[in-house]
């Protein structure tokens, strides 16, 4: 019999999600913790791992809504007969479960390992396994004890503080739509999935996402300035091809967005900078390090109440989903050694105010008054014909807390 791979639950009060990506074509082998695909919900993004070994048959189509339980896809064995998807019971009306439920599948009975009758979730199995960590050793935050992968980390006696140097071409995520595409940078310690909430206001329109070194799907390069950074993101742009495109770039992508501007004025029809460093030289250098460094949701979560004027968004859900695209240490040395090269001694080292006033296409900066990361009064440094515009009781993620008033602007504006 096929295993069902179902759609799992991320956030205490989520009733469906979106299937966002697909990691492997259908037919591809996976083998268990492998990334499988991607979930989006009005809170959060994730990756989901396979919890077992098979053929991948009958994915969901990307962009399908799912209610939590109900399946997205099947693995079979390998010469197992597959014909059409299997038939999808309704679900029974069940009280909530104690434990928030993951990517649930049915597996063949075997005898279990000693550390299968311990509590803990596959991520943090696989984290364990890993690190050569014995689950028996860990105490869980979860439910009933359950160990959660933010546990593991911690049984380690320090994060490194060096990382393994990759190569490769920065992970890039287009969605169809008509029009001029934009581009979308996001910040440091973000990833393209930041995007989602502005999004949901740019319906029909062509974009192209793209992780910046360190962050998201992107490779753990070593970044040693400002200038390597705007180059590699800039080879990346290249490689696009582009006859035109709206840039749009936050915080730290702003910056990039606009040097990248100033070299390829041709390519970029317009460009919108929300909240952009490179305007002037503060910054919250303990909250970008506090948010670097954090490696439980519940230290996460106060640096990103920082990122934010109402405090009440940033809950215990969306902390947790947070945190589950920050586990890997590697990951967060990488995004620590790039805050030290292009924020040293929390300065912004790099100032643009001049590329500002080169740039010949409609610019617009957009900032929150509330920013308690980039002083929005950066802004009034700015040179030349370009259009401000300041939103009231709104902090560092304008983008977020705003996104219906930013996407109507943009909409008009495009």
């Amino acid at each position: 019999m096929p295993v069902e791979v179902i759609m799992p639950k991320v956030d205490m009060d989520m009733a469906r999600g979106t299937v966002a990506a697909w990691h492997v074509e259908p037919g591809a082998t996976v083998a268990k913790g492998d990334p499988l695909f991607d979930i989006e919900t009005d809170k959060a993004a994730m990756e989901v791992e396979a919890q077992a070994d098979g053929i991948l048959h009958h994915p969901a189509p990307e962009g399908t809504e799912v209610a939590i339980g109900q399946p997205v896809a099947w693995l079979y064995a390998e010469g197992e007969e597959v014909g059409d998807a299997p038939a999808v019971s309704a679900p029974e009306a069940q009280p909530e479960p104690e434990e928030p439920a993951e990517t649930t599948v049915s597996e063949p009975v075997s005898p279990p390992s000693p550390t299968e009758n311990i509590r803990a979730t596959p991520r943090a199995r696989t984290l364990a396994r890993d690190a050569n960590i014995d689950l028996a050793t860990l105490t869980g935050s979860g439910p009933r004890g359950r160990i959660q992968a933010e546990d593991v980390p911690q049984a380690r006696e320090e994060v490194p503080a060096t990382f393994t140097a990759q190569t490769g071409a920065l992970h890039v995520m287009r969605s169809k739509g008509t029009g001029t595409p934009l581009v979308l940078i996001h910040g440091f310690a973000s990833d393209s999935m930041s995007w989602k909430p502005l999004e949901a206001h740019l319906k029909n329109r062509a974009l192209i996402r793209i992780d910046l070194p360190c962050h998201g799907k992107s490779p753990n390069m070593r970044v040693g300035s400002f200038a390597d950074l705007v180059k590699t993101v800039r080879q990346t742009f290249d490689d696009l091809h582009l006859d035109a495109a709206h840039v749009i770039g936050h915080s730290l992508g702003g910056a990039v967005a606009l040097a990248l501007a100033d070299t390829r004025p041709r390519s970029i029809a317009s460009l919108t900078l929300i909240a952009p460093a490179g305007l002037g030289p503060d910054i919250n250098e303990a909250a970008l390090a506090g948010i670097a460094r954090a490696t439980k949701p519940e230290s996460l979560a106060p640096w990103l109440k920082t990122l934010v004027h109402d405090e009440s968004l940033i809950n215990d859900g969306y902390a947790r989903a947070a945190m589950k695209t920050r586990l890997d240490p590697h990951m967060r040395a990488a995004q620590a050694a790039l805050a030290h090269a292009v924020f040293p001694d929390g300065t912004q080292a790099f100032d643009l105010k001049a590329a500002l006033h080169r740039v010949s296409m409609p610019t617009r900066l957009i900032w929150g008054r509330s920013d308690k990361i980039i002083p929005w009064q950066h802004a009034l440094t700015a040179p030349g014909p370009v259009a401000l515009h300041l939103f009231e009781a709104t902090g560092h993620l304008p983008q977020f807390e705003r996104a219906e008033g930013i996407g109507k602007l943009l909409q008009s504006a495009l």
